[in-house]
């Protein structure tokens, strides 16, 4: 199983394949893009149980990705973060059009995958590591089970 950050990398280089992008910069622009998608799903998870909710809508596909906070945030990251930095002008107002796109994509990413009948926490968890339990993704996925009452 792919893990989110390579299934978010696959959904940008599809998305951005149709637009040239100076050789010189295109894989900061590429890269940077991830991020952003990343960092806005990160973010948004470090805001607590509205947050996880808020993923969990989006990435099940119950929220609309073009009207999401978490699509705006990544925008927003990528605005801020890469098309700010290199000077992108249009060219940035171009790939960022591409984010409620890569967004909607993500879409059914999470589904039931520890076969408990229900998208909950441990899904999300399941999801965001390509099912590696492994590290301190293993130690959160205990501690948060535990917390929310899940058996791992």
């Amino acid at each position: 199983m792919a893990s989110i950050v390579d299934f978010i990398s696959q959904q940008v280089q599809s998305a951005a394949g149709g637009i040239e992008i100076p050789s010189n910069i295109k894989g900061q622009v590429l890269n940077g893009l991830s991020d952003s998608v990343l960092g806005s799903l990160k973010q948004t998870a470090a805001s607590g149980a509205s947050g996880i909710n808020q993923i969990k809508e989006l990435l099940s596909g119950k929220a609309n990705a073009a009207t999401s906070p978490i699509t705006a945030l990544a925008g927003n990251l990528f605005a801020k973060n890469v098309a700010n930095k290199l000077g992108l002008g249009a060219l940035g107002g171009t790939i960022s059009n591409l984010i409620p796109s890569i967004m909607g994509n993500l879409s059914g990413f999470i589904s039931d995958k520890d076969g408990d009948g229900d998208v909950d926490f441990n899904d999300i968890l399941i999801s965001l590591t390509g099912g590696s339990g492994s590290g301190i993704l293993g130690a959160a996925k205990g501690l948060l089970g535990g917390l929310f009452g899940k058996k791992q």
